[in-house]
């Protein structure tokens, strides 16, 4: 893993997800720009200090060295968006496989030149966008994939949050504010950048269309922002539907939902992710029907990607207070250290879901 130490928002997210098939073991990183947080993360996540590396240009050439059995096969890089296109693109030339999330690079230019690394590489590029491996997003895209609501007609996707109403990056403890509504580490979009994204994939993942044209109305609400806070846009689709888009991170109030709603000839459907194991499917001639994610009638890809659910926050509390009561003080990130097989999180960022492969 390059990035994700201490201090860090993403990376533990993808260590958990990560764990959850066993199919991936964390056995080395570059954890930090700062070689002395990047060496303490690792160890506080029990890796072998000779493992732990100080940059991520030492992390690829000590890799590299080792026999086939013991070096990493893929990377998780997990840095700002300006820290994807190196290690990305050293990565490939020294044949490692990348998984990282969107955006795939800083600037349009570093993704067509790692495009072309990726294609001239045998190793394998994936960029995700998390919230297509949710079960009830599969099973959205596979009712319109199989004709379900008919030819699609419209399509609204929005992503409203509020973290950003105040001028955040002025705070110190604020991280994520700061580089990400800073041009020289995020790019030259905000908000559309960050999550306008997220419903431009949706819209196209699930619908399986295309947008082939836009109306943008992009903004900055927050005085003194460098970069957008707040955009609507008009969509156009290549089967000739239209849809509408709206991300904006000044929506005071407002958390983390993301929501979807497709109509068709024959019906539509919604999502949200605030209830993000509920499809509703609204028909033209019978009652509304609910599906539930692990429900039996779903599609294979649903099935494919539902998680046992638990409650790992309540596991989490019953654990320190066992500890509590023998005497013991409560562990530090204890919410980050609770066992794989009891974390419930959907296969959103590891599996099927990865839906931006390049080989």
């Amino acid at each position: 893993m390059i990035g994700g130490g201490q201090g860090a928002f993403i990376g533990a997210v993808h260590r958990i997800a990560a764990r959850l098939d066993g199919e991936y073991e964390l056995v080395c990183g570059c954890f930090s720009s700062n070689a002395q947080t990047s060496v303490a993360s690792g160890l506080e996540l029990g890796l072998e200090p000779e493992r732990v590396y100080g940059s991520y240009e030492e992390l690829f050439v000590k890799e590299q060295l080792l026999p086939a059995k013991e070096r990493m096969e893929v990377v998780s890089i997990v840095t700002p968006n300006h820290v994807h296109f190196e290690p990305a693109k050293l990565a490939l030339e020294r044949g490692f496989h990348v998984i990282m999330d969107k955006p795939m690079t800083f600037s349009l230019a570093e993704a067509l030149e790692l495009r072309q690394i990726t294609e001239q590489s045998k190793s394998m590029l994936c960029l995700t966008h998390t919230y297509t491996g949710y079960p009830m997003v599969k099973e959205a895209k596979q009712l319109i994939a199989q004709h379900k609501l008919g030819k699609i007609r419209k399509i609204y996707v929005e992503y409203p949050q509020g973290w950003l109403s105040d001028f955040e990056e002025r705070n110190p403890d604020n991280k994520q504010a700061g580089w990400r509504t800073d041009p020289r580490k995020s790019g030259i979009a905000g908000a559309m950048g960050d999550i306008g994204t997220h419903t431009f994939n949706l819209a196209e993942y699930i619908s399986g269309l295309k947008v082939t044209y836009i109306n943008a109305d992009i903004n900055t609400v927050v005085e003194g922002r460098k970069l957008d806070d707040d955009g609507s846009v008009l969509l156009k689709f290549d089967n000739g539907a239209s849809g509408v888009l709206f991300a904006t991170q000044v929506a005071a109030g407002e958390e983390n939902n993301i929501r979807i709603r497709v109509y068709g000839e024959k019906g539509g459907l919604e999502w949200q992710q605030n209830d993000a194991n509920t499809l509703l499917i609204k028909w033209a001639d019978r009652p509304a029907e609910i599906l539930r994610t692990g429900g039996s009638y779903l599609s294979s890809y649903a099935k494919h990607n539902t998680c046992t659910p638990v409650y790992p926050r309540s596991f989490a509390h019953l654990q320190i207070d066992s500890r509590l009561l023998k005497g013991a003080s409560a562990p530090k990130n204890c919410a980050i250290k609770i066992p794989g097989p009891l974390i419930f999180v959907i296969k959103l960022l590891y599996q099927n879901h990865v839906i931006g492969c390049i080989n």
